[in-house]
């Protein structure tokens, strides 16, 4: 089951990789934005939301939990190697 997970949250990586590299820039940049008289943009209303910056969204919110999942999960193996590990360690120390 780690393995599945763990597969999906890599192709999850992938996949919001490209969605941030296809979306659009910004008009300007920051330097842009305070110089000229362009001061106005970066504190007036926002763009309207694109689908690109909505499937963004949702992509990221399934790496947030992938990723809560799979930190889950590892301290579980965790758990379970460091208890097999004692359980044989208690085995050879008794014979």
């Amino acid at each position: 089951m780690y393995s599945i997970v763990l597969a999906f949250h890599v192709f999850v990586c992938v996949l919001l990789i490209v969605a941030v590299l296809l979306q659009s820039g910004k008009e300007g940049g920051l330097g842009a934005s305070f110089g000229g008289g362009a001061g106005d943009n970066m504190f007036g209303p926002g763009a309207p939301a694109n689908i690109m910056n909505k499937v963004t969204t949702v992509i990221a919110a399934c790496f947030l939990l992938l990723s809560l999942t799979l930190a889950l999960m590892s301290d579980d193996r965790a758990k379970d190697s460091i208890l097999k590990d004692y359980e044989a360690t208690q085995q050879q120390q008794q014979q």
